[in-house]
């Protein structure tokens, strides 16, 4: 009930589907949470890799939640390093959690930067197969609280800068993400990656919904293009594939426009996986060089061959 009278009071006084200024923060109190609470940080281990240090972690977001598990990667040194808050894809079931992002975590800390890996609730087995479309919403939220505290675990930390903090995403990686920064704005640079303009795009690939008219007003308020508005003093680079078959070149498009500048979208040739070395290469320079840590940036665009 108190989604779809949202939705509805925002449609009225926002017809053409973006929010107006003052009702997304109606629309941000979805997301609060308490946070002085415990995160009840718990450390399994710790394991060195050269002189980075990767430990294994989990938190509980909020009282009463189930532990997420978590890396966090550190350089040697006392800092201040910069952070970046990396989550995960949905996809092959061996990179379906924190150890995605892992090696590059790694292989960037002695260039200066902590980096916290989460697992999202699409770590579980079969996730998408056994989703009840009727919680989807409930569950969004939850999730995004989730990574919220996970920027709060972040930044808790006393040698990490937090004028220097980014997030990196992949496919619900970057769409749950996208919602948490539209509300949280905390970070100074964004990565995106093989992301679409709605969950609603990848909601009806299994079961259906009772209702797919009920479904889509009580996600309403979800729409990620308009949390992408919120950001502002931020940079954002956006990753696609020219073969992937979950995200056209439209999306891709829309996506792109509700972002705010400075921005960027590059293309790959690669499958939603995103797993060419291309790909890595782009998102390490754009984050070295957004986050002050040295380096020239992106690479050009190759020029278009002459007619």
């Amino acid at each position: 009930m108190r989604a779809a009278l949202l939705a509805v009071l925002l449609a009225v006084a926002c017809p053409t589907g973006a929010f107006c200024a003052d009702d997304f923060e109606a629309q941000a109190a979805l997301f609060r949470y308490d946070p002085a609470a415990d995160l009840k940080v718990e450390e399994a281990g710790v394991e060195k890799q050269g002189t980075v240090s990767v430990h294994d972690i989990r938190f509980t977001p909020v009282p009463g939640a189930e532990p997420v598990k978590a890396y966090i990667v550190v350089p040697e040194g006392k800092g201040p390093f910069a952070g970046v808050l990396w989550v995960h894809w949905l996809g092959e079931p061996a990179t379906t959690n924190r150890t995605q992002f892992l090696k590059e975590a790694v292989d960037l800390a002695p260039k200066g930067m902590v980096s916290l890996l989460v697992e999202g609730m699409w770590s579980a087995p079969d996730w998408y197969g056994k989703r009840v479309p009727e919680q989807d919403y409930d569950h969004s939220i939850r999730q995004v609280v989730a990574l919220r505290r996970a920027m709060d675990l972040l930044l808790s930390r006393p040698d990490v800068d937090k004028a220097r903090v980014g997030y990196v995403g992949h496919d619900y990686g970057g769409m749950y993400g996208v919602m948490a920064n539209g509300v949280d704005r905390r970070a100074r640079t964004y990565v995106y990656i093989a992301v679409v303009p709605s969950l609603n795009d990848w909601a009806f690939f299994a079961r259906q919904p009772v209702s797919k008219a009920a479904y889509l007003r009580q996600n309403a308020p979800l729409e990620l293009t308009d949390y992408l508005r919120q950001v502002k003093n931020a940079s954002t680079l956006f990753q696609f594939a020219n073969k992937d078959v979950y995200v056209s070149r439209a999306d891709t498009q829309v996506v792109m426009g509700a972002a705010s500048t400075p921005k960027e979208r590059r293309f790959y040739e690669a499958d939603h996986g995103m797993t060419v070395p291309e790909a890595v290469a782009d998102r390490d320079a754009w984050l070295l060089k957004e986050l002050g840590l040295g380096g020239p940036g992106l690479p050009p665009l190759p020029s278009p061959s002459p007619r």
